[in-house]
Order: C-alpha cells, then sequence, then structure tokens
C-alpha cells in the first residue's frame, strides 16, 4: 500500500511556479473574496495566501460583512473583472444564504474564474477546450499522473455529485486522455446498492462530506482510493477536542488499498496548487502591459490625492 502524499507533490509545483514568476517583472496577482467569519473559511483562504507568498504572487483578501447584500457583492465583482492588475480572484464558498452562489459565480468574468466553476469553463471542460479546470478535480488529475497510477479501462466510481468536485471529476475520468479513459459510474447518497458499486471499483474518488462514510466491506483488494473529504470529528486523544478526516475510514479501508490519499496532506494541498497554476495560466492568456500598468498606477495616486 502507498500513500500518495499531496504536500510533496503540492510542494513541487508551487517550486516550479516560483521558478518561473521569479523571471516575471509584474507578478501574478490572485484576490479572495470573504464574506461573514466562517472559521473554515478563514483557514482556507489563510492557506492560500500562503501559498502566493511562497510562489511569489501578489495577493489580496477583501472581506465584507455577512450582511452585505447580493447585489453590493454582484457590483464588487464587476470591479474586479475590470481591474486589469487582477489576474484571478474567487470568491470563497459558503456564502450567507441570503446571496444565491450560482448568480455570484455567473457574475465572474470567465478568464478570471481561477477557482473553475463558471459555466463557460465547465462547459469548456465538458467539451475538452483549453479551460480553467475546477482546482480540486485537476489536482486529483495531477496526483494520479505524479504516481503514474493506470486509469484506461479501469472502472472508476465516483461517490458525490457537486459541481465543484463530483461531477467535474467523473466527467475528466472519462475523457480520451491521461489520467482519463475510465469507465466511470457517479453515484450519491440515494444511488441504490451503492455497497456493490463501490466494490467494484478499480479507482475510487469520494467528495461526500460524510466522515468515514467508506469502511472496507465497501472496497475490494488493490483499490485506489481518492478521498476528497475532510471532516472535524471528536477526538479524546488531540488537545482540541477534534480531528480531521476524510469520506474514508483510512485505517480500516488502507490495509486493502493498492493507492490512498490521507487526510489532511492528501488531496487539500493540490487543491491549492491547481488553483495557482490556473492563476499564471491566466496571467499568462492576457500578460500585462508595463505602460498601462504604471499609467492605471499614476491614476489611482491622482485620485487618492486630497491636497
Amino acid at each position: 500500500m502507498i500513500i500518495i502524499d499531496g504536500e510533496k507533490v503540492s510542494n513541487e509545483i508551487l517550486n516550479s511556479l516560483k521558478d518561473e514568476v521569479s523571471k516575471l517583472k509584474i507578478k501574478p496577482h490572485l484576490v479572495a473574496i470573504l464574506v461573514g467569519h466562517n472559521s473554515a473559511s478563514e483557514t482556507y483562504v489563510g492557506n492560500k495566501i500562503k501559498a502566493c507568498d511562497k510562489v511569489g504572487f501578489k495577493s489580496t483578501v477583501i472581506r465584507f460583512p455577512e450582511n452585505i447584500s447580493e447585489d453590493k457583492l454582484i457590483k464588487e465583482i464587476y470591479k474586479l473583472n475590470n481591474d486589469q492588475g487582477v489576474n484571478g480572484f474567487i470568491v470563497q464558498m459558503p456564502l450567507p444564504k441570503h446571496i444565491s452562489e450560482h448568480k455570484i459565480i455567473e457574475s465572474i468574468d470567465p478568464s478570471k474564474d481561477v477557482d473553475g466553476f463558471h459555466p463557460v469553463n465547465l462547459g469548456k471542460m465538458l467539451l475538452s477546450l483549453p479551460c480553467f479546470m475546477p482546482a480540486t478535480p485537476y489536482g486529483i488529475l495531477k496526483l494520479l499522473d505524479y504516481y503514474k497510477i493506470e486509469t484506461s479501462g479501469k472502472k472508476c466510481v465516483v461517490v458525490g455529485r457537486s459541481h465543484i468536485v463530483g461531477t467535474p471529476i467523473s466527467v475528466l475520468m472519462s475523457r480520451n486522455s491521461y489520467p482519463g479513459n475510465s469507465t466511470v459510474i457517479l453515484t450519491h447518497s440515494k444511488t441504490e446498492n451503492l455497497k456493490e458499486i463501490t466494490k467494484s471499483a478499480d479507482i475510487l474518488i469520494v467528495a461526500l462530506g460524510s466522515p468515514l462514510f467508506i469502511t472496507s466491506d465497501m472496497v475490494k483488494e488493490g483499490v485506489v482510493i481518492i478521498d476528497v473529504g475532510i471532516n472535524r470529528i471528536p477526538s479524546m486523544v488531540s488537545k482540541s477536542g477534534f480531528r480531521l478526516c476524510g469520506d474514508v475510514d483510512f485505517d480500516d479501508v488502507s490495509p486493502k488499498c493498492s493507492y490512498i490519499t490521507p487526510v489532511p496532506k492528501g488531496v487539500g494541498p493540490m487543491t491549492i496548487a491547481s488553483l495557482l497554476k490556473n492563476t499564471l495560466q491566466s496571467y499568462k492568456n492576457n500578460p500585462p502591459k508595463e505602460g498601462k500598468m504604471l499609467r492605471t498606477f499614476i491614476k489611482k495616486l491622482k485620485l487618492n490625492d486630497t491636497h
């Protein structure tokens, strides 16, 4: 059994990005929008900013109160769409209930949608056209490629059908490419005979959001498991009283696996690395012009000059 080290692969990708960014006069700029004070969102955005610092990106966090109106948030997004000094931006989910996540995603310029959630990017992905892939599925492909895991002709079962992970990875794993060329079954919490289906999988990708859901009686010997879930559960051992776990019961299942991702340090770091790869690609798609950037900077200085 081989534990897939997402942290190691992520660091190699980030180091490669750092080398590339070091040769640029103007650095790529990633912006993150945070609404409210969700502790998990704060942690996720903090990790993304640390990664930006590591590779030499410029990064900005824009915070809004939880009671910001949907229209106001969309207006702020339009400002970023039109800001030539911003190469990519994300709106950290989840959002307050009074704001439609679909409307927010659709208001983002697809050329700056480095999370890969906009319908334009998802549509292009479906047609195998150049696009920004959703960061987590993109990271999963990178892990399979790094470990040279055979996917062609294999039965790949995906548990979870979200538009962020489950549905896009099911499409990507079925494409005529590597990693891909798999026979894919997309399942979810309402799937009948789920245990029999998961037990037939050569590759099992789990993104259900249900802690320790997959147990050893649900998988076959030699299975490859990609565990996307990250959950907090009570722990008598840790000082905090909680520990992180995936959707797969790692201790129970891992003895039957040929490869398996741990939680944490599995898929999570790859999501961030993929986000930064998308941001650099956005920069390359529309490289900044130094003269124009300087004029914009001077204009902002004049606007801020109150004397």
